[in-house]
Formats: structure tokens, sequence, C-alpha cells
């Protein structure tokens, strides 16, 4: 059998997508730095299977085969502001991966993200005719978008490929990501230290302090609709990936002040000058492509049993996010 190639597998998604082909008994090809493969102790117990250093990896391909890819690598710093930076990570690595796959057949899925969609004026429908009139709010953003188009205008692709516009994913093993771990993660860090959840204030008239929402979607479902997109295989597109329900950011902080059994403390602090031009302030996928088109019935896991579920993991942190999938 050949392997799974899976980028970014020392990173959040991709991790927990290497866990899940191992549990299943694919082999699997991980990429990224090879050095975040030993630093980052929330990943130890995960069998990696083949180790490739993403500035290696098109060499190593040369010569060996692959059953598929799932492209999760990528800078997903929302701050990041060198664009080019960003366009040789997210965009030109990830058109050198689509070259790969289309050459020797190979079934390519990525990762987009819900950043394309800007402050949301057009709304969150993944017709692929509406994408092109997005427009992101980040560099982040518009290095996703770039690619999204890209791949739409190619004639010659992979034999089947999907794109997946990730909405806010939470879940265990995100903690390397710092600053830009879910406000899961730091509700938790800063409730469980005994001071307040920190969350930022309404700058926007009509929006209530915490009120501002997200498609909150746990990383356990998203890594089911991968396992789901590169079995199928589904037919090519770009699609969203969210539970298609928003929920309040004082929904998820209180969610996670009871997973701990402990009072509700909550703070509002002004947002950053430097992103409050950009902040979203409501994310909800449109999921009607992936349930009718492609017919994918698995349930979403709603916000309570998930932030429940990765507290538990957060709290145990011995077994990690086994607890939640």
């Amino acid at each position: 059998m050949h392997p799974v190639l899976v980028t970014g597998a020392a990173g959040f998604v991709g991790y927990r997508f290497v866990e899940r082909c191992r549990r299943e008994g694919l082999p699997v090809v991980s990429v990224d730095s090879r050095e975040h493969f030993a630093s980052r102790p929330e990943h130890r117990d995960v069998d990696f299977g083949t180790i490739v250093d993403r500035d290696e990896l098109f060499e190593w391909l040369d010569g060996h085969s692959l059953s598929g890819i799932v492209h999760m690598g990528a800078c997903t710093d929302t701050r990041e502001t060198d664009e080019a930076y960003l366009t040789a990570n997210n965009v030109e690595y990830s058109q050198q991966l689509w070259t790969y796959a289309t050459e020797r057949r190979v079934p390519f899925v990525y990762a987009s993200s819900a950043a394309t969609y800007g402050d949301g004026s057009l709304g969150y429908d993944d017709d692929e005719a509406l994408m092109p009139r997005l427009a992101p709010l980040n560099a982040y953003g518009r290095s996703k978008q770039t690619f999204d188009l890209w791949a739409l205008a190619q004639h010659t692709a992979p034999p089947s490929w999907s794109g997946w516009k990730f909405f806010n994913v939470y879940g265990f093993g995100e903690r390397h990501k710092g600053a830009m771990a879910s406000v899961v993660m730091h509700a938790f860090d800063q409730r469980r230290a005994g001071g307040p959840v920190r969350l930022f204030r309404s700058h926007r008239a009509g929006i209530a302090d915490g009120h501002q929402a997200r498609d909150f979607v746990d990383v356990a479902d998203v890594v089911s609709v991968l396992m789901f997109a590169l079995r199928r295989p589904v037919p090519r597109g770009i699609r969203n990936l969210g539970t298609g329900t928003a929920r309040t950011y004082l929904d998820l902080a209180k969610n996670v002040c009871r997973a701990l059994g402990v009072s509700e403390d909550i703070e509002f602090i002004d947002t950053p000058a430097e992103i409050r031009d950009k902040y979203q302030y409501f994310t909800e996928a449109r999921m009607e492509r992936v349930r009718d088109e492609l017919g994918y019935r698995e349930p979403f896991t709603s916000l309570e049993a998930g932030v429940h579920a990765y507290v538990g993991a957060l709290l145990d942190n011995t077994v990690g996010d086994r607890l939640s999938v």
C-alpha cells in the first residue's frame, strides 16, 4: 500500500490527520520542518511514519509513489505581513505540490481558509462563481485566496482534488501555535490560572461585547471530512468546512468555565488597534454543498460537547486528544 503524504504534519490539523491515519492502519509520510517533530511535546505519542523535511520534499518525491496528498502545511499567522514570505509558503509551495499530483495522478486535498471571505459582506456561500469577488482582510487570507483562484483556473489537475475553507478550528494539539491558538485554549489557560477569561470588546455599533460570533469547528470533525474527501474521492472543487452554526465568544467562554467547574469570570479588553479594522465579527459556513452535493452525513460536534472534551484533554494531557475523537 502506498502511503498518504501529509504536509504540515507537525502542526495542528496535520498532526491530528496523521494520528487518524495511523489509527486506521494507513502508512504515512509526514512533512514539516524536521525540528518541529521533536519540539512539540503534545504530539509525543504519535507515530509519524516516514518523516521528510519540508525543504527536502521535492527531492524525496522523485522515485517514491503515493496514494494521496493531504496538504495542511502553510503559514497560518493572520498577523504576518510579509507578502513575499506568504507567497513562497502558501502559494508557490502549494503550486509545486499540485503540479506533482497532476503529473503523477495522485489525489490532492488541501486546506484553504474562511479568512478568504474577508468582512463577510458577500456572505459565506462557497459557490465557486462568487470566489473571485471575495476580498480577504489580511495577507494570510490573500495568500489562500490566490491559491484557490489559481487552482480553479487550471486546465490540468490531479485526478481528484478538493480545497477546504476551514472556519475556526479548535481542539487538542494546537498549543504550539501560541497566540494563534483558539480562544478555547487561551480561555482554559486564563481561567485555570485563576484569572478571568479575556475577550475582545466590540467596537461595532449594534454588537454587544462578547457577541462577536464564529463558526467553531472541532478538529476531529475537520479530520473526518478530510478523510472522507481523500477516500471517496469527492468531486473537484473548493468547499466550506465548518459546522454551519455560528456561536458567540461569550458562549465559548462560558462553556470553558463550565467544563472546568469554575465560576464565570469574563472581562473585555480593547481589540488591538493593528487588527481592529481587519477583525471579522461574524462567520458561518454554508454547508449545503458538503451535505447535499457530497452526501456527507456525519453530525458535527456541538460547541458544548467539543469544549468539554477539549478541556478534559487539556486537563489530562497524557492521552491528549483521544477524549475528543
